[in-house]
């Protein structure tokens, strides 16, 4: 147990803004060489020591062609000691830092002596280290309370995440790109966060948060990049892992529904079987992964009382009975073809189906008269499949390597709309079909090269996209659908980049220069029969640099500066076309004309370290020309209310970020995360253009809000482990208005069985049913006030077993 707790404050003493996690340690090479000759000089020996007290820490001898590579080195202050037979004995200092996996000390010469040396024997010592500046990294398996749950509510209790409408936001900010194993995938709406809510925990090995990434990731999300990391074995032999988890979820009704209409789903189940595989023998590894995630849940429940400037009110209720079954699956290869190349095949299956059953009655102010029911029934079926072939080649010098890749990605979506519109004297049918096909191709190409310092990496990338779409309108009796707005429309989109990076770290010093410069060419093409969009696209060629520098006080103290220029670019369902009628009289449409969003981020941080904790702040400014978000307008002589993207001009998020970790007893420890910070969005006006023409304005908004965030874990006897997380979210705004504060505790317990291998585990999230969203949105003309009492508590049991 102590072992245990030890382990865990090492690993979160390093955690920062920008490093977080558990790091292998850094190997050290070089090349040695007689220095009259320049010849190599084999099987000399390398003896590392520390320069504090010439403590030893490893050894090794240099191999046929002269070069040693020493293995898994902490960060520290050491000297070489190089001797051999007939040669001087040569001491040469070395600074190991964080920042680079690998060291290359170049040549050492060493000159001939008459006097003769004896053999030194060494005996090799690993050490763990902590993690590199970039990210900060997330074991899955340690956030007890929200075990068997999806991606997404795993990643609500990470420090410096937050939930807003089923978006991941980072220090207040929803432009968050999504990536699954370091890639843009389909299952994610590449780079968007759809589908995050679906993707079951039990198939990822930890999560990575980089608020300020370095130039070789893809320039989109000015907020920063979440990376999620499938799980994938790697030990020697037959080994795996299954699982599974049952919960129920809507434990009971907490608003009542509008009269008239089918009831909210209650005790709604979930269920996620998973199943890992590998098999490890010599140069093959082979991998399987399989997980399906079936669950019923109120996905909305949300109340809405609107107000006109003529007076109307009307009230309303949207709820949707959601049927969901997600199975994903993963498969390949790891071929080491011999020490200096390996290959890897994997490919990826994804379906996911969704079946709303939703109601929406439209009732007068005292709810006494209905003047509508809108009911609908949607069928989805999302298909994903992926195959990736990566490649490597490892140079002689260690950690000099070649990487490229390759990543192909088809997903099908397949949607179905059946309406059902029932008004005071007559009944309307409505229906419509979309069908998309996207198609990617990815190519990457990574050159990374290390010095003594540091290291160079270099690459370039090329993406080509294409989604064609066709929306088919099947208007009923009665029909209310703009039929003239569907048919066909195809986005284009084609992004070749190329950046370097350098790297530099000595005893007191950290740096990292980088530059990426992407084109990209966009191309919406949208069918002429349209109503109101015709064919519309954008290029633009830009360069991205990032600069990260860090000043080191002293062991334990550290000071540090980020800047990043990165870019937002409109996801393709951003400018679609198509009128979406899940909420009858809130309409949302997409918008051709949208054009992206660039920003420039600032970061000052300070961190400090000690045996049993650390704390971090971080102070930081980001401003953005271009902000892409929704606006709500409402047509001339008519209730209805259209949300469309616009570009709304230039918002600054300027906030203060902090982090506290203590071990206070061997039993207790704790991680409190705070942040605050000042949203700002200059006034603006824009032109919407559906249905017909009309001019928003809008002046200027601005709050200071924040959350806080505190888990703690308790290591109780008998191999009990429990987590109580609470998060606090102030209000803040959105779009033309402002969200409530909002609040949940979760918590979870889990015990350890069979030596190790196996784990029981049961968590309750917002155990007190209080996280409910309410917003208040004012437009022109009218403003409303909603409030969603969708399902957030949810009780899970759960099993694993390694074997």
């Amino acid at each position: 147990m102590r072992a245990k707790l030890i382990s865990i404050v090492i690993l979160v003493t390093f955690l920062t803004s920008y490093s977080f996690g558990q790091n292998k340690g850094v190997n050290i090479s070089g090349l040695i060489k007689d220095k009259a000759d320049k010849s190599a000089l084999s099987y000399v020996n390398v003896v590392l020591k520390t320069e504090k007290d010439s403590a030893f820490v490893t050894g090794t001898v240099s191999n046929e062609e002269g070069r040693f590579t020493l293995s898994n080195i902490k960060p520290n202050n050491y000297y070489f000691e190089i001797s051999f037979i007939g040669y001087v004995t040569k001491r040469q200092s070395i600074y190991v830092g964080s920042l680079s996996e690998f060291l290359d000390v170049s040549t050492i010469d060493l000159e001939e002596d008459i006097k003769t040396l004896g053999e030194v024997v060494v005996s090799a010592k690993q050490d763990e280290v902590g993690g590199k500046m970039d990210k900060k990294s997330f074991k899955v398996e340690d956030n007890i309370s929200q075990s068997g749950g999806s991606v997404l509510q795993i990643m609500q209790n990470l420090p410096g995440v937050t939930i807003q409408d089923g978006k991941v936001q980072l220090r207040g900010n929803d432009k968050v790109t999504i990536l699954i194993d370091g890639k843009q995938t389909a299952l994610t709406g590449f780079g968007s966060q759809s589908g995050l809510d679906n993707i079951p925990s039990s198939a990822i090995e930890k999560i990575e948060i980089i608020n300020n990434p370095s130039s070789k990731y893809d320039a989109n999300g000015n907020a920063g990049i979440i990376n999620i990391v499938m799980k994938k074995n790697k030990q020697e032999g037959f080994n795996g892992k299954v699982g599974f988890t049952t919960g129920l979820g809507s434990l009971w009704v907490r608003q009542e529904n509008l009269p008239t209409i089918r009831p909210q789903y209650q005790f709604t189940p979930k269920i996620n079987p998973s199943l890992s595989l590998n098999y490890r023998k010599k140069k093959i590894n082979a991998f399987f992964q399989a997980d399906n995630l079936y669950t019923q849940t109120l996905n909305k429940n949300e109340f809405v009382a609107r107000t006109y400037d003529d007076g109307t009110i009307i009230n309303q209720q949207l709820k949707r009975n959601r049927n969901t079954n997600y199975f994903t699956s993963k498969a390949g290869f790891d071929w080491n073809i011999n020490d200096n190349n390996a290959l890897t095949i994997s490919t990826l299956f994804g379906s996911e189906k969704i079946i709303d059953r939703g109601d929406q009655p439209f009732f007068n102010a005292d709810n006494t008269v209905r003047k509508r029911l809108w009911q609908f029934l949607e069928d989805e079926l999302k298909t994903t499949v992926m195959a990736t072939a990566a490649y490597q080649h490892k140079f002689k010098q260690a950690g000099h390597l070649l990487n490229i890749g390759f990543n192909y990605t088809f997903h099908r979506e397949d949607e179905k709309y059946y309406y059902y519109n029932y008004l005071p004297t007559t009944t309307g049918t409505d229906a419509f079909k979309l069908l998309s096909d996207e198609q990617v191709y990815d190519f990457n190409f990574d050159y990374i090269k290390p010095l003594k310092y540091g290291h160079i990496e270099t690459g370039i990338k090329l993406r080509n996209r294409n989604i064609p779409t066709n929306m088919q309108f099947i208007p009923g009796v009665n029909s209310v659908l703009d039929t003239n707005a569907g048919g066909w429309a195809t986005y284009k989109e084609l992004i070749p980049a190329i950046y370097g990076n350098y790297i530099f770290e000595n005893k007191k010093w950290e740096a990292e220069l980088g530059l990426r410069i992407e084109y990209v060419k966009i191309q919406y093409d949208v069918n002429p029969n349209h109503n109101t969009y015709k064919s519309d696209g954008y290029n633009y060629t830009q360069p991205f640099p990032n600069t990260r520098l860090a000043y080191k006080i002293n062991d334990r103290n550290k000071i540090s500066f980020f800047y990043n220029r990165r870019v937002d670019r409109p996801n393709e369902v951003d400018i679609r076309i198509f009128p979406k009628y899940d909420d009858a009289e809130i309409v949302k449409v997409g918008n051709p004309a949208l054009r992206p969003q660039f920003a420039n981020s600032f970061e000052l941080g300070y961190k400090t370290n000690w045996n049993k904790g650390y704390f971090y702040s971080a102070a930081y400014h980001r401003f953005a020309d271009g902000t892409i978000t929704r606006i709500s307008s409402i047509a001339p002589n008519s209730n209805l209310i259209y949300a469309i993207f616009q570009n709304a001009g230039r918002s600054y998020n300027t906030g203060l970020e902090v982090f506290l970790t203590q071990e206070v007893a061997k039993w207790y420890s704790f991680n409190l995360n705070l942040n605050g910070y000042h949203n700002q969005i200059n006034a603006f006006s824009v032109e919407n253009k559906y249905p017909i023409p009309n001019t928003f304005s809008a002046d200027k908004q601005e709050i200071v809000s924040g959350n806080i965030k505190l888990n703690n874990t308790f290591n109780l006897p008998k191999n009990f482990d429990a987590q109580l997380t609470a998060i606090y979210l102030a209000p803040d705004i959105i779009p033309q208005g402002k969200i409530a504060q909002r609040f949940s505790l979760d918590l979870g317990i889990k015990k350890s069985l069979q030596k190790g291998k196996a784990e029981l585990f049961l968590n309750a999230t917002d155990i007190l049913n209080t996280m409910i969203i309410k917003k208040e949105i004012q437009g022109q003309g009218f403003k409303y006030i909603s409030t969603d009492y969708y399902e957030t508590q949810v009780i899970r049991f759960g099993y694993n077993y390694k074997f």
